[in-house]
């Protein structure tokens, strides 16, 4: 009867495992196809607000075919350069930062873009080890799923411009009063300048620091040759294919 029993144990486990782990990718997979309405980090900062009456989340879902071809270049250039040759991760940028890193995890990022996506829509802010590991999973699960086209489609939605501002549509109302599919080249690198902390750094009122990694965007985006060098994996932005 034991002999039996551990069998049977075994494979309720398996089957559990089995299950949960096809739990974890039904989003990934639905998210393929369906535009998110909202993300993790959204839900957060709506929560972290709640006595606040004066916020507001500004955001609104933009098709990739609606958005200036200079937007994605800008973020590719200031955020992952490697982003159409990487699946999902740069391990030297990596290797980096595990080096400064200590009992608490990394000291410094050294996300991709992938990983950004896979951070903002399904996790909690910090840097737990823990963390580091969920999000590589979803990472790896992203990778995997969707085309780069649809990652920085996500990642240009849901990315934050400052306080409250989510996403390269409500950014460019917001900063410029057009829409995304207007954004200029300067416009798109002043957006992409504020993303390593746009609670700090701000479009509307920019740094000297702000204003320079502008320029130095604009300089990356034209050695990388361009929104046409993105045209391979990712398709041209501002129209249908």
């Amino acid at each position: 009867m034991t002999r039996r029993r551990k069998p049977r144990r075994l494979r309720r486990w398996l089957w559990l495992v089995f299950g949960l782990w096809l739990a974890s990718l039904a989003p990934v997979l639905l998210l393929r196809f369906v535009d998110p309405p909202t993300s993790a980090f959204m839900l957060a900062r709506h929560w972290e607000a709640r006595g606040d009456a004066d916020f507001r989340l500004h955001w609104r879902w933009v098709d990739w075919e609606q958005v200036s071809p200079q937007l994605p270049i800008a973020l590719v250039a200031a955020e992952d350069q490697k982003f159409p040759q990487h699946r999902g991760f740069d391990l030297d940028a990596i290797s980096s930062a595990l080096g400064e890193g200590g009992a608490d995890g990394p000291s410094r990022g050294a996300s991709t873009i992938s990983q950004q996506v896979a951070k903002n829509l399904f996790l909690w802010q910090g840097r737990s080890w823990l963390r580091k590991a969920i999000e590589a999973y979803y990472t790896l699960a992203i990778e995997l799923i969707w085309p780069k086209q649809r990652i920085l489609e996500v990642y240009l939605n849901i990315a934050e411009f400052g306080d409250g501002i989510y996403g390269a549509e409500a950014a460019a109302q917001r900063y410029f009063g057009i829409p995304a599919s207007r954004l200029d080249a300067g416009q798109a690198a002043l957006l992409a300048a504020v993303l390593p902390n746009p609670k700090r750094y701000r479009v509307e009122a920019p740094s000297s620091y702000v204003l320079q990694r502008r320029v130095w965007i604009q300089r990356q985006v034209r050695q990388l040759g361009g929104p046409a060098w993105l045209e391979a994996c990712c398709g041209e932005p501002g129209a249908t294919r």
